[in-house]
């Protein structure tokens, strides 16, 4: 296999043992090797004593430091004495064949969906769950965990904490299902704490597909998203939590209102609680323009009619 020669020096290079070798002649190997013959008949400047001083400190820093790049090894050499720019010193580290280990890339951890991208249409059709972050003013971290009905908009559990493992993660999903049902699916993003073996095998023992969204993709999981902003927007911002006692009292409080009095545009401007108490028992998806009657279903006049004369 024919070598692919790509930079002009060792082009020259090749051509300077063709034409000593008796190959051909300069002009002929500047033809077959398409070289400048400016560029063959080029002669550089032997280095100076300061350069080459130059070029061994560069060397010296760089194997100090090998996760500097030109910039910074430009600056430290600056701090030493030496007139040099970062331009000339990028031509050098380049001329010298130095250049940052490029860094091992982290594997994403991935969970594996049982369920395909699904829209809720009905109560307890698809959950969705997430964190959400944010400190008291004494410091603290705040982490919560959110865990919503996309169909109804209800807020089953909003916990305040300082940290949540995959254990805690569980047991609040635990109680969501023992106070409002469990869900077909759980939708979330690829978070430690909901891909962890322990969350998966106990959905997988329990029947509760899980829908995971790509990495990198919030707008895949909107409902809870949509919530975050309103909840950041409604209380976290204008509230102030010393403690983690009362952030857990005004949070809940926030929990309560948008449940029950809080009117949403997606439901007719109704809250989450009423518009879950007016569903049917076969309820049609929830469109985007907010029903105008109820949940926006049309009943049948005659099976309404059997009804009431039972």
């Amino acid at each position: 296999m024919r070598k692919k020669i790509v930079s002009p020096g060792h082009r020259r290079e090749l051509a300077l043992t063709m034409v000593a070798a008796g190959v051909c002649s300069g002009r002929a190997a500047c033809r077959i090797l398409r070289l400048s013959r400016s560029t063959y008949w080029y002669r550089g400047r032997a280095a100076t004593t300061a350069q080459q001083q130059l070029r061994q400190r560069l060397r010296e820093l760089s194997d100090e430091n090998p996760r500097y790049g030109y910039r910074r090894i430009a600056v430290l050499l600056r701090e030493e004495g030496w007139r040099v720019g970062k331009r000339q010193i990028q031509r050098l580290r380049r001329a010298e064949g130095l250049r940052v280990p490029p860094s091992r890339r982290k594997l994403i951890r991935r969970g594996v969906s049982t369920g395909l991208p699904i829209k809720a249409t009905h109560r307890g059709h698809v959950w969705t769950w997430d964190f959400i972050a944010d400190a008291t003013v004494r410091g603290g971290a705040l982490r919560m965990l959110t865990i919503l009905d996309e169909y109804t908009r209800e807020c089953h559990v909003l916990r305040a904490d300082r940290a949540l493992r995959s254990g805690e993660v569980l047991t609040w999903l635990q109680k969501a299902i023992a106070q409002h049902g469990a869900p077909q699916y759980l939708r979330s993003d690829n978070g430690s704490e909901f891909i962890a073996k322990i969350v998966r095998r106990w959905l997988a023992q329990n029947q509760i597909k899980t829908i995971y969204i790509e990495p990198g993709s919030p707008w895949q999981n909107g409902f809870v998203e949509s919530f975050h902003g309103r909840f950041r927007d409604e209380c976290l911002n204008r509230e102030q939590l010393w403690t983690l006692t009362e952030a857990r009292v005004v949070i809940e409080d926030y929990r309560h209102k948008y449940n029950q009095r809080r009117p949403h545009s997606r439901l007719g401007y109704q809250s989450p609680a009423r518009f879950a108490a007016q569903l049917t028992s076969s309820p049609s998806a929830v469109g985007l323009r907010p029903p105008s009657v109820g949940d926006g279903q049309t009943q049948n006049p005659s099976a309404t009619s059997t009804t009431a004369s039972d």
